[in-house]
């Protein structure tokens, strides 16, 4: 499992139990420089990409540990989480555009955990180097051993090539709040929900934020029972 910018893996904890519970091997981890667990780090929070290579970091971990049927592997996440489990079923980043918000040509999503994300990252780096991480960005980080997904309110939707998440052949559960004024549902979650061919699709309820995915929030609509219900049966109908 992957959590949201700025998270832990812990926040999933909902998730996790009815999984577990189910019978699913369940790890997750706290992403480097994004968590509350660590330092934040501009990287961290900017070089993307390397969320999906953490989680590939921990299959390899779990599978030398543990006897785990390669067959029947899956991953979940959460807003940008969401985006790490897309990426490791074959979604890819634009290095035009990753390029142009690194340059400030093109305004970058307001992140609140780290507000001068973008600042601090052209203080850090040269022009030059930005457009290299931009292009390193790019680079697939698709791993053939996690067949199936599923999505909670993804972000960063507008950075991905279309093509790509076209190509993704795997089924993937989307699911999203109707009024996340955080990843907005119709620049993200629904981009993904329309793109993907095998994608099963819909809203959580229209008054569910963005932050009812998190274990530790309100939720009087009990979203996150419900979501944890559709991803246990999601599962085991496809892995």
């Amino acid at each position: 499992m992957s959590h949201g910018t700025g998270g832990a893996g812990e926040d999933l904890d909902w998730l996790a139990a009815p999984l577990n519970e189910a019978g699913f091997l369940v790890a997750s981890v706290d992403h480097h420089g994004n968590s509350y667990n660590d330092e934040y780090l501009v990287e961290g929070f900017a070089l993307v990409s390397e969320r999906p290579r953490d989680i590939s970091y921990l299959l390899d971990y779990v599978q030398g540990k543990y006897d785990v049927d390669e067959r029947r592997i899956g991953s979940a996440g959460f807003s940008l989480g969401g985006y790490t489990v897309a990426a490791l079923l074959g979604a890819r980043i634009d290095a035009r555009v990753m390029s142009a918000l690194f340059a400030g040509r093109v305004p970058a999503p307001h992140v609140p955990e780290f507000p001068d994300l973008m600042e601090a990252l052209r203080a850090k780096y040269s022009i030059e180097q930005l457009e290299l991480l931009a292009q390193a960005a790019a680079s697939p980080v698709r791993d053939p051993r996690v067949r199936v997904g599923a999505l909670f309110a993804p972000g960063i939707a507008e950075v991905l090539t279309p093509e790509s998440l076209r190509m993704i052949e795997a089924p993937v559960l989307v699911r999203w709040g109707d009024v996340d004024d955080i990843t907005p549902p119709a620049e993200n979650a629904r981009v993904y929900a329309d793109l993907m061919p095998r994608a099963e699709a819909s809203s959580v309820g229209p008054t569910a934020g963005h932050y009812v995915f998190l274990g530790d929030r309100d939720d009087p609509s009990h979203v996150r029972d419900a979501t944890a219900a559709d991803t246990v049966d999601f599962f085991a109908r496809h892995l």
